[in-house]
């Protein structure tokens, strides 16, 4: 019964083994080295759990972070209210269309919300982006 038992553990252990090496190959066929020049755009992604890392190519700029303490980032101001909550606000409309579903066609938009990066806009429904704000759509 124990030799059972040992056969089977260590069956299990190269099916694992067998499993790892199958992920790093995937993980090693994606990996590659770049090497940049002083100039080229690289685009970075910034994540807490995972710190910064660089997801694309684009254009120039240096290769390289030196870390110098007087390069200090200055924070964007946000009013608070009492409660240390703020209300996000539309900044601007930057597209609209229309979605069909099965019955009916939704008129959207993608809004631009102020405190947020251009990336993290978001779709809205038309009328009731109008019904709240209503000024965004005199420019728009």
């Amino acid at each position: 019964m124990i030799e059972d038992t040992v056969k089977q553990v260590k069956e299990i252990q190269a099916k694992i083994q067998a499993a790892q090496d199958r992920q790093k190959s995937y993980a090693d066929f994606k990996h590659r080295e770049e090497e940049f020049e002083v100039g080229d755009k690289v685009l970075l992604k910034v994540s807490p759990m995972k710190g910064v890392r660089r997801f694309g190519k684009k254009g120039k700029l240096s290769p390289k972070y030196i870390s110098d303490k007087s390069h200090v980032l200055q924070p964007k101001t946000i009013e608070l209210d009492q409660s240390l909550t703020y209300e996000e606000r539309p900044f601007k409309i930057l597209d609209s269309k229309v979605r069909c579903t099965r019955n009916k066609e939704v008129k959207i938009v993608k809004v631009l919300w102020s405190n947020l990066e251009y990336e993290e806009a978001t779709l809205e429904a038309e009328d009731e982006m109008k019904k709240k704000y209503p000024e965004l759509f005199e420019l728009f």
